[in-house]
């Protein structure tokens, strides 16, 4: 890392630039809180709310000087009405058992993200997957983090990695059986997640970084009211 900047109580890190992993330009850059600092739940906090994002015990915001296509983005619970669409997704699930589980590593778990990666993502730049990028990319040993793991059966399909705040919940990232597309499980889940954050009583559920530009993010709109990080400041936004 090529720089840093901060007070003496919060410090930053920025990286060289880099090839972007959403947008074919390869100038992007990524802003850091400084990893040997104890990270607590207040900070962490904090720190999402102004748009940063944990990946692995890695927090981080992108940070690019001439780019501003990632835009945080969250949904405000307490606001939320459901469309015609989401309640349809939900409908297709009736089927599923969805329960609370444990953030670890297991075989069970790391066979479903590894077929995941495999088959939705052969040319991203998770692929190939491993037992170690699972264990870096999705725990770590200071979030408040849990699996809403979702079973047909006794088959798991889908994994909700989330991470719970004092006001909000973070969703992490999911995998699910790529083949079971009809579900629109990566919906389902985000609808789980805002049911949880109702029952909790949790103001938001933030969904990480959308571009407009790139499809495989246009889900992230589709929950009415959201609210997007322009200019520093949450707006509500209507979608289409």
């Amino acid at each position: 890392m090529d720089s840093s900047t901060g007070s003496q109580d919060e410090q930053f890190f920025l990286t060289p630039r880099h090839l972007c992993s959403y947008l074919n330009r390869a100038d992007a850059q990524t802003l850091f809180y400084d990893p040997r600092k104890i990270i607590s739940r207040e900070t962490y906090e904090k720190l999402t709310q102004i748009g940063f994002r944990r990946s692995g015990s890695h927090l981080y915001s992108p940070h690019c000087s001439d780019c501003n296509a990632c835009i945080p983005t969250r949904v405000p619970v307490k606001e939320y009405e459901p469309t015609k669409s989401n309640k349809r997704v939900l409908k297709r699930n009736k089927d599923l058992k969805t329960v609370i589980e444990e953030a670890c590593f297991s075989t069970r778990f790391y066979n479903l993200y590894e077929r995941y990666i495999n088959l939705k993502h052969p040319d991203g730049d998770m692929f190939p997957p491993s037992t170690d990028q699972f264990k870096t990319f999705l725990l770590s040993p200071w979030a408040d983090s849990f699996f809403i793991s979702s079973y047909l059966g006794k088959k798991l399909i889908s994994v909700a990695v989330t991470d719970r705040q004092q006001h909000s919940l973070s969703a992490i990232y999911t995998f699910y059986d790529p083949l079971e597309l009809k579900r629109s499980l990566g919906t389902m889940n985000i609808l789980n997640q805002i049911r949880l954050c109702a029952e909790l009583n949790l103001d938001y559920l933030y969904l990480g970084y959308w571009i407009k530009a790139n499809q495989k993010m246009s889900y992230k709109v589709n929950f009415k009211p959201i609210e997007l990080r322009i200019n520093s400041q949450w707006v509500k936004v209507e979608t289409s």
